[in-house]
């Protein structure tokens, strides 16, 4: 790029069609931007996940998904576990491709363990999360295909330890396609349906109570209207139905380890917000 005098660049890889993704398309490389561009004979539409959150309150954090996965505009399954545990005080909840998505998590499960197995002792937290961002690496030839990206969130419950340098309490981190990774303080959303939640979510920890003040009950009922307004304007997140029995899957992280919470609970919470389904 070369400066145009006045201090700005004078070409934009984001607009101007130079950029890497660009010249892969121009000689053939890259995948097909939408599977209409594929012509005949294209695979069907991959199957994605969404939405997921985590909130962190007083006691821990809440980890949340919706359960409907999707190929294009085909729902494939409405009962898709999108929150997983990975080891006894973690968990990664999945939006994107389920089939890549389940295997990362396998294979960071697989990686904890065999790490405490050989070194005696835990995977510290920042070890953690370079596995995973290295994991997530490794998944970016599917992800730049368009049909196997996955952007996840980790939520831990730490003890305070000298050697990671961070406070006790819950955590959450989410990433991006190429494994960056990032600490969210209060909450956080990805997949389709966050950017219809997100704003909600700031004002409510904003200007009402703050999230790392409520209790769980508090906690949870937010949860599953913030859900259930995500399943309202978009049609790749599923909503809760009490005569199919289909509720969002939540599991909490605390001091005292990963637990589920049970689909009376959420039944009840849905009941106490008159909320019909």
């Amino acid at each position: 790029m070369t400066d145009g005098g006045d201090g700005r660049s004078g070409a934009n890889p984001l607009t101007d069609g130079s950029d890497f993704l660009h010249l892969l398309r121009e000689h053939g490389h890259a995948a097909p931007s939408t599977m209409a561009d594929a012509g005949p004979g294209a695979l069907d539409p991959p199957t994605e996940g969404t939405t997921i959150l985590a909130i962190r309150y007083r006691d821990g954090v809440l980890v949340a998904g919706d359960r409907r996965a999707t190929a294009g505009n085909v729902i494939v399954y409405d009962r898709a576990a999108k929150v997983l545990s990975v080891d006894d005080r973690s968990v990664m909840a999945l939006s994107g491709s389920p089939a890549n998505a389940y295997e990362i998590a396998r294979l960071l499960e697989i990686s904890f363990q065999h790490y405490r197995r050989t070194q005696l002792q835990e995977l510290s937290l920042d070890g953690r999360l370079r596995t995973l961002s290295r994991l997530l690496r490794d998944n970016l030839p599917m992800a730049m295909q368009g049909i196997g990206a996955v952007v996840p969130i980790y939520v831990t419950y730490e003890q305070e330890s000298p050697r990671d340098g961070y406070a006790e309490g819950g955590k959450i981190f989410f990433y991006d396609v190429l494994g960056a990774t990032f600490e969210s303080v209060d909450f956080c959303t990805t997949g389709s349906g966050s950017p219809i939640i997100r704003g909600a979510l700031y004002y409510q920890n904003r200007w009402e109570q703050p999230f790392v003040e409520r209790d769980e009950e508090s906690t949870l009922l937010l949860v599953l209207k913030m859900l259930e307004t995500a399943a309202e304007f978009d049609t790749a997140t599923g909503g809760f139905s009490s005569t199919a029995a289909i509720y969002p899957q939540v599991m909490r992280v605390t001091a005292e380890g990963i637990s589920t919470i049970d689909e009376d609970i959420l039944a009840a919470t849905y009941r106490s917000a008159n909320v019909a389904g």
